[in-house]
C-alpha cells in the first residue's frame, strides 16, 4: 500500500514507524525541518521537507496514486486543507486527526475518516486504567457500549461455567457477548460456543452494550467496589 502521511510530529511519527513496518511504501511531508531530518534518518522512506497545504508539495509526495493519505498535524485548520486537496487528488481513503470536536462534522461532511483528539482518547484510556484496573484494554462503540478485555478470576461467578450456563444463570445478559477466548497463552484465540467454558485465567474479549460497568466486570471476578468510593474509603459525595 502507498501511505502518504502528512506530520511528523507526536501522533505521526509512530503511525510512521507503524506503516513502514507493515512493509507500505511511505512518504512522509513535513513543514518543520527538525523534525523532518529526524524522520528521515530514523525511518526507511522518503521524507519532503515542506508544506502538504500546497497542491504541488501532494503532487510531489505521489498523493495522485496513493492509496491513503494520512494528516496527522496539530492544526485542524491545516489537516482540513491538506483532506480537501486530497479529495481533489482523488486519493481513495483520507484518514485525519481532529483536534477540536466542534470541527468533526466539518470533516466528516467532506467524506474524510476521522480520529477525535488523541490526547483526550489517552487521557480517558489512563483514567479508566486506574478507575477499573481490572480491565486489560477497551475501546468505546457509540455512547455506551464497549468492548474489553478482562480476565476470569479464580472466583469469579462465570469461572467453570459453559456460556450456556452462564446466560440461564444471568451472568450473562443479551447485552452481552463474550467474543474471544485467550488460553494459557494459545496464538489462536478461542471462538466460544454454548458449550465452551469460561476457566480461571482466560483473558475474554467481551462486548457489553452498556459498556465495563462494575455488574459487568463482577461477573469476571474483579469485584471494584471501592473504585468510586472518595480518598478516605467513604462514597464519594
Amino acid at each position: 500500500m502507498y501511505v502518504v502521511i502528512v506530520g511528523a510530529g507526536n501522533i505521526g511519527t509512530p503511525l510512521i514507524e507503524l506503516a513502514v513496518d507493515g512493509g507500505n511504501e511511505v512518504v512522509v511531508v513535513e513543514r518543520d525541518q527538525e523534525k523532518a531530518e529526524a524522520a528521515a534518518a530514523e525511518f526507511d522512506c522518503l521524507v519532503i521537507n515542506d508544506d502538504a497545504t500546497t497542491r504541488d508539495v501532494l503532487e510531489d509526495a505521489g498523493a495522485e496514486r496513493a492509496d491513503a493519505l494520512v494528516s496527522t498535524t496539530d492544526h485542524d485548520a491545516t489537516n482540513i486543507m491538506v483532506c480537501l486537496l486530497g479529495k481533489e487528488l482523488e486519493v481513495p481513503e483520507i484518514v485525519s486527526v481532529v483536534h477540536d470536536e466542534r470541527h468533526m462534522a466539518l470533516f466528516r461532511r467532506i467524506g474524510v475518516n476521522t480520529m477525535e483528539n488523541p490526547q483526550r482518547l489517552i487521557a480517558e484510556y489512563l483514567y479508566r486504567a486506574v478507575k477499573r484496573p481490572s480491565i486489560v484494554d477497551y475501546m468505546r462503540v457509540g455512547q455506551e457500549a464497549e468492548v474489553f478485555e478482562i480476565r476470569v478470576a479464580e472466583d469469579a461467578p462465570i469461572a467453570g461455567e459453559t456460556m450456556e450456563e452462564a446466560r440461564d444463570a444471568g451472568h450473562i445478559t443479551d447485552d452481552m457477548l463474550v467474543v474471544a477466548i485467550e488460553r494459557d497463552g494459545g496464538a489462536d484465540p478461542i471462538t466460544p460456543r454454548g458449550g465452551t467454558r469460561a476457566l480461571p485465567g482466560d483473558l475474554c474479549t467481551v462486548f457489553s452494550g452498556r459498556g465495563a460497568t462494575p455488574e459487568v466486570t463482577d461477573v469476571f471476578g474483579h469485584f471494584e467496589a471501592n473504585a468510586d468510593r472518595g480518598p478516605n474509603g467513604g462514597g464519594a459525595t
